[in-house]
């Protein structure tokens, strides 16, 4: 997607829900010139509010509705649990706002649907949002795969797991909410296999680890191409972190660790975000060596919100429409992948 550079005025954001990703997001676009968080919502009042004084965002609403009725507000950002976003994105959608909505998008195909639907009759753009996805790093890598750097893309490995230090009461252990491995993490990889490969697999096999409540803790999926390529997928919540891609083509490979935040060295961020390495081998042997490809880094969120006020701007209906048809391939990807883990057995991927 393009840069907001060009943007004149801010998109004006109002931001439903509270939750700690919430707080991440409004600290690093705070210094965009390109969005301007204007309002927060939330059940609880008293919530809100405080929310609104530690982040300086002008206006505070006790409802997701009333905010919604703010004729100042141009977009929302949607950080509520997974389960909650069709819901939400289409209410907004039918109030006149643009959407940008944390990933997973939805918890289905069908739901997926009917958030685009709404966004289109209501002629607002929906955005799904993977940070990583707007870092210059997946552009470089863009540019290698799309120049033929390492000729037909043969194979993808990639993973993603991590630590929850507090599982109890953690949205991501409730089935209810949307929670579980395969929706959290393993959408980040899934979205990376379908950025490289282009398409949707023609079938999926997983095998995943049950927790108590319910949630798949720990995952690992095959994809299944119709032309003969595969790619393979692990995620976990009960992992060391742990996040890599490498991608095989037919003269060459790319490592990257496609990290939602960068920083150009360890300890330059205050945040903590490290450096994400991307390298490329540009040959067949094992005596090529792989070079590093240096990248801008910042804030996965801020490149994002950057990006979708550009297109919102120039009204790239192009872009979104790419953007979508890679939404509903994840959605369905994601749903046979739940099935297939539950089943035990392969299953065809239909959108």
């Amino acid at each position: 997607m393009s840069s907001a550079k060009a943007h004149v005025s801010p998109l004006r954001i109002g931001i439903l829900g509270c939750a700690n990703i919430a707080r991440q997001f409004v600290r690093d676009v705070a210094p965009s010139p390109a969005v301007d968080v204007v309002a927060v919502a939330s059940r609880d009042m008293e919530k809100a509010s405080a929310f609104a004084k530690a982040h300086g965002i002008r206006r505070h609403y006790a409802s997701y509705e009333t905010l919604l009725t703010d004729a100042s507000i141009d977009a929302i950002y949607l950080p509520l649990p997974n389960s909650m976003h069709a819901e939400w994105a289409i209410q907004a959608a039918e109030a006149g706002k643009h959407i940008l909505c944390e990933k997973p998008l939805c918890l289905g195909l069908a739901q997926a649907r009917s958030m685009f639907d709404a966004a289109r009759k209501n002629k607002v753009m929906l955005l799904e949002s993977f940070p990583y996805y707007f870092q210059p790093q997946t552009g470089a890598m863009l540019t290698v795969l799309h120049g033929g750097e390492i000729g037909d893309v043969r194979s993808v490995q990639a993973c993603f797991g991590f630590t929850l230090s507090s599982p109890t009461g953690n949205i991501r252990m409730n089935p209810e909410l949307g929670g579980g491995a395969l929706l959290d993490a393993g959408s980040y990889a899934l979205s990376l296999i379908r950025l490289v490969m282009g398409c949707v697999p023609s079938a999926v096999m997983t095998d995943a680890t049950w927790c108590a409540s319910g949630v798949d803790i720990s995952a690992t999926a095959t994809l299944y191409y119709a032309d003969g390529r595969r790619a393979q997928l692990s995620c976990g919540m009960d992992t060391a972190f742990h996040r890599r891609a490498t991608i095989v083509g037919s003269t060459g490979a790319i490592e990257t660790d496609y990290l939602n935040h960068t920083s150009a060295q360890v300890g330059s961020s205050p945040y903590g975000y490290l450096p994400s390495q991307l390298r490329v081998r540009r040959g067949t042997a094992n005596t090529v060596a792989y070079e590093d490809i240096v990248c801008g880094t910042g804030s996965g969120f801020r490149f994002a919100a950057e990006a979708f006020a550009a297109v919102v701007s120039a009204k790239d209906h192009d872009a979104i429409g790419r953007a979508e048809r890679a939404s509903l391939d994840n959605a369905a990807t994601l749903e046979s992948m739940a099935r297939s883990a539950r089943l035990g057995d392969r299953v065809t991927v239909e959108v």
